[in-house]
């Protein structure tokens, strides 16, 4: 009551200071500099309730959208394939490295989007204030892996697709390059056509369909085989040399995605204030990201369980190949826990790749665009964008058409480099939220410890894999 007493009457005096600075000559010095100090008062505090102020509902709801697409883009190939994979390796020997790996990059992702509501631009543009050479490193990089990492998780989705509809049983023939044609093609006309307000209502809804079906397999999968009944890693695995170490970096080096793609998290956060024309306070951005990656951390650790459940427990092997992938995927799965899990399983896994593709075809469009503009000085564009989305699209169906059956093997060299050049864009995302951005919106003592303990962390690793 007190508080909005006091609101009414400053709201009062701004209405009326007006009629007095008509008069100030009949007020004395001492009047006038009174209201004038009420007056700065009030504006300020209406500036800062405005953008401090409890967040309601509906600004959850206007928050939420960077933190779910980040989990969507990072959910397809790491968890759904390599998370899986882990569990069917190892049983729960890999639990450690998949939570190590989220922890250790935490920081790098969160500087995205706190970079982002600080400074109001992207890292792109901070990689450009650096210098020309760590702009026209992003950019190669980005160009480097882009065509690859999507060729990749578009012939899965398509495979996953096909197995959902029956396409190649209903043509008599493997159509799944065919189904990635038309995935494509809808996908760059909902990004071209509806942009940020299309993807954000489609990844929500796709990741409430994924979260839901996979706590759902998960909780199936538990019932079917009790946590202790799955077996003790065996003997023979050794994650630190040989096949092992090279799915250990290959597990952790993509988990929960590859750190150049942080820049995508300042991107959106940019994107969705321009879309809903609200700039929340630093702590609701950052809020809605941990919703996001804590998303992302759970799903990760739910696939490795489904496949120490179902894969491991049950001596099967993971399923192998990109056009057979998803077909043995979803069948593993029944054949354990019955054909009336189909659903469940299928959905969950389709899912999780169709948040994935869109993700990353938005992803990496906007990136390149903005990195080709930081290094050419070059004005924004929509038009710009929409050449590139288009471009890295028909880059990505150009490789799916011609290697068909083994672009899985193409995407190593662009997940190898993506992971070497990490501690290098994890130096920059730090120097740049601690040299670049206001002192009140720096990240705390400890959470840039977190950051130098995590750079150490992938030094170390990419050492580890160079020796190796």
């Amino acid at each position: 009551m007190i508080a909005r007493f006091f609101w009414e009457l400053l709201s009062r005096m701004n209405r009326w200071l007006p009629r007095y600075s008509q008069d100030v000559d009949r007020l004395s010095t001492d009047r006038v500099a009174q209201i004038l100090t009420a007056y700065r008062i009030f504006v300020t505090y209406r500036t800062l309730d405005a953008r401090n102020r409890p967040t309601s509902p509906s600004r959850l709801w206007q928050l939420l959208g960077p933190g779910i697409l980040f989990a969507s883009t990072a959910i397809g190939v790491s968890h759904l394939v390599q998370s899986t994979r882990a569990g069917a390796l190892a049983g729960w020997g890999l639990v450690w490295a998949v939570i190590a790996a989220n922890v250790a990059k935490y920081p790098f992702f969160e500087f995205g989007s706190r970079y982002a509501n600080a400074t109001g631009t992207h890292l792109i543009a901070g990689y450009r204030r650096v210098g020309k050479v760590a702009a026209w490193g992003y950019l190669l990089v980005t160009i480097g892996t882009s065509f690859f990492v999507l060729g990749a998780v578009g012939i899965v989705t398509a495979s996953f697709l096909d197995h959902l509809l029956g396409v190649s049983a209903w043509w008599g023939s493997n159509a799944t390059p065919s189904v990635a044609v038309a995935l494509f093609g809808l996908s760059v006309a909902l990004l071209a056509l509806g942009r940020f307000q299309a993807l954000d209502g489609l990844i929500k809804a796709v990741a409430a369909v994924l979260l839901v079906s996979t706590v759902l397999a998960f909780g199936l999968a538990w019932h079917h085989t009790p946590l202790s009944a799955v077996p003790p890693t065996p003997a023979a695995f050794n994650p630190w040399q040989g096949a092992g170490l090279a799915f250990l970096i290959a597990l952790m080096g993509w988990m929960p995605t590859a750190v150049d793609l942080s820049a995508w998290n300042s991107i959106w956060t940019l994107e969705r204030i321009r879309q809903t024309g609200y700039h929340p306070p630093l702590r609701a951005t950052l809020r809605e990201f941990n919703v996001g990656y804590g998303i992302s951390a759970l799903l990760a650790l739910l696939f490795l369980g489904l496949g120490a459940l179902l894969l491991f427990a049950e001596g099967k092997s993971f399923p192998e190949g990109t056009v057979a992938f998803a077909a043995g995927f979803v069948d593993v799965y029944t054949e354990v826990l019955g054909g009336w899990s189909w659903w469940p399983v299928a959905a969950a896994s389709f899912t999780a790749m169709l948040g994935t593709v869109v993700a990353c075809l938005d992803g990496y469009s906007r990136s390149l665009a903005a990195a080709w503009e930081a290094v050419t000085e070059a004005q924004p564009s929509a038009s710009g964008e929409r050449g590139v989305l288009m471009g890295v699209a028909a880059g990505a169906l150009l490789l799916i058409l011609a290697f068909p059956s083994n672009i899985t093997d193409l995407v190593d060299v662009a997940t190898t480099l993506s992971f070497l050049v990490a501690p290098i864009i994890g130096g920059l995302n730090l120097y740049l939220v601690t040299r670049h951005v206001p002192e009140e919106a720096r990240p705390s003592a400890a959470l840039q410890g977190w950051a130098w303990a995590g750079l150490l962390f992938l030094v170390g690793f990419a050492v580890l894999y160079l020796a190796a």
